[in-house]
């Protein structure tokens, strides 16, 4: 059985936004699991979307203290529908990731990280899917807001989907 997976990081409320854009909401309520890679900053995101996600697998950034890390892993691993998958939130600089990535998490199949608020995918030379969401409410130097979509199913990840945010401004709940 297939399983909708919703891919997240860097979100930064308040900071960044007051809010998730609806469209990412939306998301969250219709997938089957929510991955968050870290830098949440606020505790009341991790308890939104604990209650309004089917299950919720997530890690704490560099921006995250307190109850934040007392919460959440530094790194994540879950087993969905027979793909290995972990989360972190830093991985380093961009050159030499993927050696680093395949040196430090031999036994996975995915790994998603954060941290640049760069979407990122990759597949390093031992097999190993590197997935970066990008952050979506602070695009930084991207040209959108972004977040990941797909799907698990038998041991393989379909249909993986970069989705961009309309800019703040008109109508999103980030913008307000």
């Amino acid at each position: 059985m297939a399983t909708q997976l919703l891919l997240l990081a860097d979100t930064h409320l308040p900071r960044r936004a007051r809010d998730l854009p609806e469209q990412v909401w939306h998301e969250v309520e219709s997938a089957d699991v929510v991955i968050h890679a870290g830098d949440w900053v606020c505790e009341e995101l991790l308890d939104e979307l604990e209650s309004r996600s089917r299950r919720l697998v997530g890690v704490w950034g560099n921006n995250d203290h307190g109850a934040l890390r007392e919460r959440l892993p530094e790194v994540a691993r879950a087993e969905i529908e027979g793909i290995r998958l972990g989360v972190v939130h830093e991985t380093g600089d961009a050159k030499g990731r993927e050696e680093r990535c395949s040196a430090r998490y031999p036994d996975l199949d995915v790994l998603v990280f954060g941290h640049s608020h760069i979407p990122w995918d990759t597949t390093t030379a031992t097999g190993l899917r590197l997935l970066n969401p990008g952050s979506p409410t602070d695009r930084r130097r991207q040209p959108f807001c972004t977040y990941l979509s797909a799907t698990a199913d038998a041991g393989e990840l379909r249909d993986l989907t970069l989705h961009t945010l309309p800019p703040r401004g008109t109508g999103d709940a980030a913008a307000r």
